[in-house]
């Protein structure tokens, strides 16, 4: 995720993966690429650092400009539903659309004003390879790193989630995986945010971010865009069901929230017939 990335060909890309139907696919350019051996050594880093008193010291620090950055570009953001949470007081799985390497702060803004008050948000690996100030943010506010490393994941991953989540602390993870640059519409999940909900007894904290248009210039072609966090009703576990039943009742459940979200907020059926509407802010009859 670049923060100013080339917009045009994310785009395109997002009209190839739309047209087969592949919601879940990377669309963004110029993300940094992990060989093996490199995808190691940064996972065998940060697990070595994580605990250290050093490591700890600068997550305090990126903790704090995470609050200022939060405020900062959530002057105008606005949230409904917050009250449907208010009951919430452990661990739980958040999930939103992803579509701007921003749209994490208007959750944690959603989170501020809740109950709990500490974010953590699972991030692609690659993230922490990133230079200069996004790498330092990326190292240490509070991201717990995805990795292919079967190891990793079904042992070392699992351990600082439920770590976290019995300390009462959520985390956001995407369900959409990848981030569509200003993309509106919601994308069919996957299944791992409610395998980890399941597994670990949690409910999901699921949010739907509304894209607005300010009809105010932003660059070339495009315009700046606000944030509406739509709070929907949490989703819980059912006791009767495995950790696999669960998942994929949770999973379906809060796709078709978010479906009638979109549908409500932008009266419109929700179909994947690309149209350039889907990208908000973006003023295509300019080109």
């Amino acid at each position: 995720m670049i923060l100013k990335s080339p917009r045009l060909p994310v785009i395109n890309n997002i009209k190839t993966a739309v047209s087969q139907q592949q919601f879940n696919q990377k669309v963004e350019v110029g993300d940094p690429k992990l060989s093996n051996n490199q995808a190691k050594e940064l996972i065998n880093s940060f697990e070595t650092r994580h605990n250290s008193l050093l490591f700890r010291f600068n997550t305090s620090i990126a903790r704090t400009i995470s609050s200022s950055l939060t405020y900062y570009y959530n002057r105008n953001t606005d949230i409904s539903g917050l009250e449907k949470i208010k009951s919430i007081t452990g661990g739980a799985i958040v999930t939103s659309n992803h579509f701007s390497p921003i749209e994490n702060t208007a959750i944690r803004k959603v989170i501020a004003h809740s109950n709990m008050h500490r974010l953590y948000v699972v991030s692609q690996l690659t993230n922490l390879a990133m230079p200069g100030f996004l790498g330092y943010m990326m190292n240490y506010d509070d991201l717990i790193p995805i990795s292919s490393d079967i190891h990793y994941m079904g042992h070392d991953f699992e351990s600082m989630m439920n770590d976290i989540l019995s300390k009462g602390h959520p985390i956001l993870i995407y369900s959409e995986q990848e981030m569509w640059f200003n993309y509106r519409k919601p994308r069919p999940p996957m299944r791992g945010a409610y395998y980890y909900a399941a597994k670990f007894n949690v409910p999901i904290i699921s949010c739907f971010v509304e894209i607005i248009d300010t009809n105010k210039a932003d660059e070339q072609n495009f315009n700046m865009t606000k944030f509406h966090v739509h709070v929907l009703d949490p989703i819980y576990p059912d006791q009767k069901l495995s950790v696999r039943e669960n998942s994929i009742a949770m999973m379906n459940h809060d796709f078709e929230q978010k479906k009638q979200a979109y549908e409500r907020i932008y009266h419109q059926k929700l179909t994947y017939q690309f149209r350039p509407t889907d990208i908000a802010g973006w003023q295509s009859n300019k080109m």
